[in-house]
């Protein structure tokens, strides 16, 4: 028979549950991963085996069966730095968004107000070559008035994307 002691240390079905739910989550950001990242990860071949099943498969109750089999093998204490490592990869992810987010905030600043936005994009970035830009988004300006297609818009946008600073782009 079981003391109170023992049943107050003991998680409770609903944390087990949080705690399953948790890992068949994590099993599903692994799928993601190649063999080769997995294997630096250092994770267990067998469960590295069973992530390989899942990973043709289409979302359906075989393929949830199999994410749960997954967690069969997954050995929480050792998981610490494959956690790390997609934590790592999804802020990077989203940093790189935010970036591109921000390069199409300035071309349709560039595109909308014209020359001030210009002079403000050159105060902000002082490096930046002057002569192409302007072109860009005369041209992109010139497009969208006529109702052409919109390639200088994007040709404005890769100019931008490959020549700004990601970490530097005004936040607008």
């Amino acid at each position: 028979m079981m003391s109170e002691d023992d049943e107050r240390q003991r998680p409770s079905k609903s944390a087990r549950k949080r705690e399953l739910l948790a890992l068949q989550d994590l099993a599903n950001e692994m799928v993601g991963l190649s063999n080769r990242e997995l294997e630096q990860l250092g994770v267990d071949p067998q469960l590295r085996a069973a992530l390989d099943l899942v990973r043709p498969m289409r979302p359906s109750g075989a393929r949830n069966r199999q994410i749960k089999h997954c967690v069969k093998f997954m050995d929480d204490a050792e998981l610490g730095e494959v956690r790390a490592y997609l934590a790592d990869r999804h802020a990077g992810q989203v940093e790189a968004n935010r970036a591109l987010h921000r390069c199409e905030r300035w071309r349709d600043r560039l595109i909308n107000d014209g020359d001030t936005a210009l002079e403000a994009l050159f105060d902000e970035f002082p490096e930046l070559e002057r002569q192409p830009v302007r072109q860009l988004v005369r041209e992109a300006i010139r497009q969208r008035d006529s109702g052409a297609a919109a390639g200088a818009a994007r040709r404005l946008f890769r100019h931008l994307r490959d020549r700004l600073p990601a970490m530097e782009i005004e936040k607008n």
